[in-house]
């Protein structure tokens, strides 16, 4: 007899697939997403029909419950709040599995033992990315501090707490179930997802929130060992996998290993080094009117984004600047720093939705050389992906870190809106480079008037 459930599944893990190919270039993206969700539609549709007595009232009740909630977080959340709502997905993604893990645990009689192996481990992981995504999510909205937050003992704390979780995992495997045990592994797998994330700082979230989504599959991977579904066992493994890579290519994008960006604390207020040896930066500051005599002369520029244009909502205006000086004749391209923003891909978003051409994004190896024979390159909100002291500041917490070249070109033309440090917490030497100018403000604001002053030349 046919079945077709696991054809549907087959089918399914075939759109995913191709879904994940398309959303690897910013042009095919949106086509991705929705042959991705379509795959997801058909696992869900065969999912229901292959358990026959299903109450579809509640079903039903808990679809339009949760489209109420997308749609208003959809047209409510702004694109500078993106990593947060990414950073709350990952977090009920995870929440989700371990519940309905917890719930076969609960209501089955008899259980296997491969099968409470997978419900604890589906729980553990699923609870630890529950809560720290939250933290991650309470650090990205200021709710918490940007800022590592460690204390004496922190790592020989979680050490103690990794092996309580080992001990009360098996004693629930060989008791077949003991609840105390149960809610003990709960109760770890929490505060777990607590203490691994509070002391990472925010210039590392970009690599939290990938490593994040990563945890939400492998707990989806285990769940569906724990329902016997194979729907969710491959769609879990996809995003595991997949989030697993894009960590990989956060950290070789930072020069830094997983377990530097777990333990290392980066970011961390260094009084010692603040409190007087560092170099005093004497920087210019122009007005955009000097700015566009600048741009004026100008023939290429290159453009990078960073936070700064996230906050201040300047990708429509950036694009309009852009827009006028190729009308000019002048060449324009935007660098994109892979930890640049809050989140992997952050910049691109952005840029894509002010209609930017792609072929003018270019990444860190295929843009670095162009800064050679660039006349300007507008750092607009960028500071540690910029910071030259990445390539010979031993002592600083972002040596080794692949850089933008920004400072090879003829003219750098900052935009902050403060002299405040990025997120690793450390003074820009960019800033005080004799090719370095500042244009401090808004970045929208600089930008709408920096075309003003254009138009008048």
């Amino acid at each position: 007899m046919i079945n077709f459930s696991s054809i549907a599944y087959v089918l399914a893990s075939v759109l995913f697939i191709l879904g994940i190919k398309k959303l690897s270039h910013p042009k095919t993206a949106r086509d991705g997403n929705f042959i991705a969700a379509f795959g997801m539609l058909i696992a869900i549709v065969a999912t229901l029909i292959s358990y026959g007595q299903i109450d579809f009232k509640l079903i039903i009740i808990g679809m339009i419950i949760g489209a109420i909630i997308g749609a208003t977080f959809a047209i409510k959340v702004e694109m500078t709040q993106m990593p947060q709502m990414v950073a709350i997905f990952n977090g009920f993604g995870g929440g989700a599995s371990a519940l309905v893990a917890a719930a076969e645990f609960l209501n089955s009689s008899t259980i296997t033992t491969f099968t409470m192996s997978t419900i604890i481990i589906s729980i553990f992981i699923g609870t630890l990315t529950l809560t720290g995504s939250f933290i991650a999510f309470g650090k990205l909205q200021g709710f918490i501090s940007g800022q590592p937050i460690v204390f004496p003992g922190q790592q020989v704390l979680n050490a103690i707490l990794a092996i309580a979780l080992l001990v009360a995992g098996f004693f629930v495997v060989e008791t077949s179930g003991e609840m105390n045990f149960f809610f003990v592994v709960l109760a770890i797998s929490a505060i777990l997802g607590v203490t691994l994330t509070i002391p990472i700082g925010g210039a590392d979230m970009p690599v939290v929130i990938s490593l994040l989504n990563s945890y939400s599959g492998i707990a989806a991977a285990a769940t569906g060992f724990v329902l016997m579904n194979n729907g969710l066992i491959i769609s879990g493994a996809l995003v595991g996998a997949s989030g697993l890579i894009l960590t990989n290519i956060m950290c070789k994008g930072m020069n830094r290993s997983l377990a530097n960006v777990i333990f290392g604390a980066v970011g961390l207020e260094q009084e010692s080094s603040g409190s007087g040896t560092e170099k005093q930066i004497s920087i210019k500051s122009y007005s955009t009117e000097e700015a566009a005599m600048i741009f004026d002369a100008a023939e290429k520029v290159i453009v990078v984004p960073g936070y700064g244009l996230a906050v201040a909502q300047a990708q429509h205006a950036v694009r309009e600047v852009a827009e006028f000086l190729e009308k000019k004749g002048k060449t324009v391209l935007y660098a994109i720093h892979p930890v640049a923003g809050r989140m992997p891909g952050h910049m691109n978003v952005l840029l894509a939705e002010a209609n930017i051409p792609y072929d003018q994004l270019k990444d860190l190896e295929e843009v670095n050389p162009e800064f050679e024979d660039c006349d300007v390159a507008l750092v607009l909100g960028a500071n540690d992906v910029v910071n030259p002291a990445a390539r010979h500041d031993t002592s600083s917490p972002i040596y080794g870190m692949p850089i933008l070249d920004v400072d090879k070109s003829r003219t750098v033309i900052i935009n902050k809106r403060t002299m405040n440090t990025g997120f690793a917490g450390i003074q820009n030497e960019l800033f005080g480079f004799d090719n370095s100018i500042m244009v401090f403000g808004d970045a929208k604001d600089m930008l709408q008037q920096l075309l003003k002053d254009l138009k008048e030349l």
